[in-house]
């Protein structure tokens, strides 16, 4: 075997230095050495400078944003209240009037909106990837807001004044993109004015609901959330209770903490959680369900549940957010103050706020709750049916707000978000925050207002970031990225979410980006620590195609971006410590060149594709290749590679990297018989973004990407030493390759290494396409007795005697080549070349693929894709009413006293709103909020990739299976990355042991146990300022619940009008905080 294994060694690489032309490649590039200087990646100055222009970029937008936030300040403390403002006094362009317009079942056309509505025209504009009018602000209020409310109103009135502020920010910069008001009544008004992205379904956008609004509006949060379930709460209002607590879980952000326990005599964590756990997206899953599964029985034991969520907040054995703490308690209602509790444990310095909530309807006695909230500096609320969950469950936020608001100016201080979805179409951007305060007394020699006014924003794309990071010059292997404080990336290449819910941030820490190891958590605790440092590690990483995994070395340089919460790093290959830059001054030796692009020579020197990078400003992109060659040629007609509009660097690459491979065409590849050798096709590909495919005819079946950096075969080939293979991808569950002409292609690659002057760089990869047919012809002979092709085959039979091998005895033997991923190049079984070529190996021979992973010559690698989609699974419910609610008899109907009671005031209102919310009735948030194309939904994928492990020598072993056992032996291939294995065929089935699984699975419980994970949380670090408490703080306003009973001819009319089949309409919001207009 080991004579087989030298022989197919010699022929690959005899091969390859024919036909892959690496030394030629080498040859050339010095014989052009004058057209090109030696340029080197210095990381600590390259990211400082990159660090630098982040902090610049982030620096305009945070000037800006004080501007806003003062002008807000002063124009509401100059403002008039108005209790008598009416709709028609009020001017401005609501964002939601167009869609509202268009249907006719609006609640604004039916009663017949008296507000003065704006008619704008509108513009496309490709930075906001939207159409707006830059004169005007847009105004989007929730639809569970009355617009005509005096509050909504006079809010609309002063905010109108900020308009000009903004037009006077996009003058002084014109590359902001959305400034953004969020007031703490709901309202918004943003800048530049364009129609709401209306979904078809409700739309729920409330912007204190928004991740950007949560950090900016409060300081982080420790929070203990107990339910009530004890037998009086059953029905309607458990369900209540258990979406009051889910749409609790929502306004908590990634700097909160939080624990859900429910309570009757006793307490106990709803979930597998027993201590605070960050409040980032899968743990309020895990709390979300396990809410849904609580029964109410037993009595209420108050005492009971305040004792553990106390001992909560008082363990500081675990990683928390150490600012606010509260204790939000959700009931129906009970006698008991429990006072000694309180003395107990948070009295006299209270530093722990108690929230009451008073859910459904009922007779009880609400004094007690309202005096436990208002001597813990809390706050009771009311939430008798669905309608009041939404505002009951953010409005603690204004509670929050006071420490900040009495801090005054010390508190005014810009915070970066998490990367999250814009509601607006510009994609995945980072905002920054600061909060508005309100700065009016009420009255002379009074205390200060305590209420925050709400929240201004501005939004950068992060595209925008990335403009300001090296693109091309890193290298296909190198790359610059970003992290928050909670170790969250910002920047990074593998940001890449499938889908994504803009009711959530988009949450991808750094190790679950790459490749979790040792060194990474080291740098990412550096990092987060705002440290400099530069660290080479050996690491390992994961192909583009997410097929295989390579052991690399990496160099790892990282500075803290100043001003902001954001630390950014640069990863490059040793590799790519120096690149090339081409000096094309000869403008004959350009046009030369130039033409070598033209596709009338591609018939002599064979077909290029050109990275569709963005060359100049007027290239207009596609995603043909052809057609964007063609764009590229037609521009170039009009502009010369140094115009200024142009990337002369990416120009002056390309055209090189054009002349160069041509010159290979010319002196290697135009005088070889590729067929000789069995080949389809010989390539180069190069950093300058040049892929040339010769003959001209194989670029028919070429598929791989254009981009050198985007291709998997280039970015692997720079990280391994010899030759790469790469199978055609196949698909166990796919039917078997269509060949197109009769043939499929393996591809061969290698890197080009130049030396020059002391300094190594790899600019270019060389490679051959192998026909897989002949290729598998030309094996067996390989790995035979028989010296050459033309040899007779010998025949073995009763009456002669002849060695072992696998062209002769292929019904005996399996012989396979196999790649460093472990899935199959080539066999001597004729059945396999086109049928299971490129598969997983284990799909091929489950039984021999195991025994190599069990003697060490495959190590396995687990990990999850946190940013996968998976289509929505069909609910199990469907058409079936919610249990547990309510449904009267017809003799109720028939009973006036049923009418009238608060029975059939919470039904009504439970119907109404569950056409309003229609996620009451299991409708998917996204489609409710405003992402009705959403088809998918995020979830985690769980990927297995093989490489090779520690036996490099040949091996060989019995696979001991009693009476079926199979010898094998295994050699890998010099300079390759493929293992030569030689076994038995199996005899019978019965040692069909476990079958090793690399296709990707979707992991139905979110990933690795989130039960154990948070039992050793990552390093984070909370926001560096806290606001939780002020001697001066007012705690009178704690909440004094109201009851509206409802006249009998409302109930009537609106009762018939549900009975008629005809649509309700939302009612007026009677908020707590009637106060708010001051």
């Amino acid at each position: 075997m080991q004579h087989w294994a030298r022989r197919l060694e010699q022929e690959i690489d005899g091969v390859m230095r024919i036909f892959g032309g690496v030394q030629q490649l080498r040859e050339i590039y010095k014989d052009n050495r004058n057209l090109f200087e030696v340029q080197e990646n210095e990381p600590q100055k390259l990211v400082e400078k990159v660090a630098g222009d982040i902090e610049s970029l982030l620096d305009r937008k945070v000037q800006a944003l004080k501007r806003l936030a003062d002008a807000a300040e002063n124009f509401q403390k100059a403002h008039r209240w108005q209790d008598n403002i009416k709709e028609e006094d009020i001017l401005y362009y609501d964002a939601k009037a167009d869609a509202e317009l268009d249907d006719p079942e609006s609640e604004d056309v039916e009663r017949g909106s008296k507000a003065s509505t704006l008619r704008l025209d509108f513009v496309e504009d490709s930075n906001f990837k939207n159409k707006v009018n830059y004169s005007y602000t847009a105004v989007q209020i929730p639809t569970d807001i009355y617009k005509g409310s005096t509050i909504i109103l006079n809010e609309l009135n002063w905010t109108e004044a900020l308009e000009n502020v903004f037009i006077e920010n996009r003058r002084q910069d014109p590359t902001l993109l959305w400034q953004v008001f969020g007031s703490a009544t709901g309202v918004t008004r943003y800048y530049p004015a364009t129609p709401w992205r209306a979904p078809k379904k409700i739309d729920l956008y409330d912007v204190r609901r928004r991740p950007w609004y949560i950090q900016g509006a409060s300081s982080p949060k420790d929070m203990v959330i107990i339910v009530d379930v004890s037998g009086s709460v059953s029905g309607l209002t458990l369900k209540l209770m258990k979406t009051s607590v889910c749409e609790m879980l929502d306004t908590l952000s990634d700097d909160d903490y939080v624990n859900v326990a429910s309570f009757n005599e006793k307490a106990q964590p709803v979930s597998c959680f027993t201590h605070l756990v960050q409040a980032n997206v899968r743990n309020k899953k895990v709390f979300k369900e396990a809410v849904q599964g609580m029964v109410a029985k037993g009595t209420t034991g108050y005492k009971a549940g305040f004792e553990y969520a106390f001992d909560q907040l008082q363990n500081s054995n675990i990683t928390r957010a150490n600012c606010n703490k509260m204790i939000m308690m959700f009931t129906d209602g009970g006698e008991d103050r429990v006072q000694d509790v309180f003395e107990k444990y948070n009295w006299p310095n209270r530093t722990v706020r108690v929230f009451t909530f008073s859910v459904g309807q009922h007779n009880y006695d609400v004094t007690p709750l309202q005096w436990m909230a208002c001597a813990n500096k809390g706050y009771y609320f009311e939430i008798p049916s669905i309608g009041a969950i939404r505002i009951n469950t953010q409005e603690y936020l204004d509670v929050l707000g006071r420490p900040m608001v009495l801090a005054g100016k010390e508190a005014k201080q810009v915070q970066w978000t998490n990367v999250y979805e814009d509601a607006l179409g510009l994609g995945l951007v980072v905002t920054g925050t600061l909060p508005v305060f309100n700065l009016t007394q009420d009255g002379p020699g009074e205390k200060k207002n305590q209420l925050i006014l709400g929240v201004m924003g501005i939004d950068v794309a992060l595209n925008d970031i990335k403009r300001l990071t090296p693109n091309y010059t890193l290298g296909a292997n190198g790359y610059v990225f970003a992290i928050d404080l909670n170790g969250y990336v910002l920047l990074h290449p593998n940001l890449k979410p499938q889908t994504t819910n803009f009711r959530e941030p988009v949450t991808l820490d750094f190790l679950d980006a790459e490749l979790e190891d040792e060194n990474k958590e080291e740098i990412r605790r550096s990092m987060i620590d705002g440290n400099k440092g530069h660290k080479q590690i050996r690491t390992l990483v994961k192909s583009l195609d997410e097929r295989y995994i390579d052991e690399v070395m990496r160099n790892y340089t990282w500075v803290p971006i100043r001003s902001t919460n954001y630390s950014l790093g640069l990863v490059l290959p040793p590799y790519s410590t120096f690149y090339l830059q081409a000096n094309l001054s000869d403008q004959i030796l350009q046009v030369k060149y130039f033409e070598f692009l033209l596709p009338s020579s591609f018939e002599s020197e064979g077909h290029v594709f050109i990275a569709p990078r963005e060359y100049c400003k007027d290239l207009n992109a596609s995603d043909n290749n052809t057609e964007f060659l063609k764009n590229f040629i037609e521009l170039m007609e009009k502009v010369t590679p140094d115009s200024k509009q142009c990337n002369n660097f990416l120009l002056h690459n390309l055209i090189l990297d054009t002349g160069i491979t041509q010159q290979l065409v010319e002196r290697v590849w135009r005088d070889q018989d590729l067929n000789t050798y069995s080949l389809l096709a010989v390539f180069a590909a190069t950093d300058g973004g040049i892929t040339r495919v010769f003959p001209n005819k194989a670029a028919e079946d070429w598929t791989e990407n254009p981009e050198p950096f985007n291709a998997s075969f280039y970015r692997r080939s720079l990280d391994n030493h010899g030759y790469v293979f790469k199978p055609p991808h196949q698909d166990a569950l796919l039917r078997p390759l269509e060949l197109e002409n009769d043939t499929v292609g393996i591809l061969v690659s290698t890197a080009v290494e130049l030396s020059l002057g002391g300094r190594t760089l790899r600019p270019a990869v060389v490679g051959v396409k192998l026909d897989l047919e002949a290729w598998a012809e030309k094996f067996k002979v390989l790995a035979s007795n028989r010296t050459h092709q033309d040899q007779p085959q010998k025949q073995c039979g009763p009456s002669s005697h002849c060695e072992m091998d696998c062209e002769v005895n292929n019904e005996d033997l399996l012989c396979v080549l196999i790649d460093d991923g472990g899935f199959l190049v080539l066999s001597n079984q004729n059945h396999q070349w086109d049928q299971q070529v490129g598969r997983f190996f284990s799909e091929v021979d489950a039984n021999l693929m195991l025994a190599l992973y069990n003697n060490s010559f495959y190590t396995r690698k687990e990990s999850y894709d946190y940013q996968a989609a998976c289509a929505p699974q069909p609910p199990g419910n469907l058409g079936s009413a919610p249990r547990g609610i309510f449904v009267p008899t017809i003799a109720d109907f028939l009973n006036l006293a049923w009418w009238t009671s608060a029975a059939a005031w919470s039904l009504f209102q439970q119907l109404l709103y569950g056409i309003i919310y229609h996620s009451w009735f299991h409708a998917d948030p996204a489609e409710a909020e405003g992402n009705p194309e959403v088809r998918e939904s995020s979830c985690v994928m769980k990927q297995t990739q093989y490489y090779f492990g520690s036996v490099n020598a040949s091996y060989n072993a019995i696979i001991d299976c009693g009476n079926c056992s199979r010898l094998f032996h295994a050699q890998r291939l010099t300079n390759t990355n493929l293992l030569f294995v030689v076994a038995e065929k199996p005899m019978c089935s019965q040692c069909e042991a476990g079958r090793l699984l690399q296709k990707e699975t979707h992991c139905p419980a979110d990933g690795p146990e989130q039960c154990e994970l948070v039992q050793r949380p990552r390093y984070r670090r909370g926001p560096h300022i806290c606001f939780d408490y002020n001697a001066t703080e007012d705690t009178s306003d704690c909440g004094r619940g109201a009851s509206f009973p409802p006249s009998l001819g409302v109930l009537v009319s609106l009762q018939l009008l549900l009975l008629l089949g005809l649509p309700p309409r939302p009612q007026p919001q009677v908020h707590a905080h009637a106060s708010r207009h001051l």
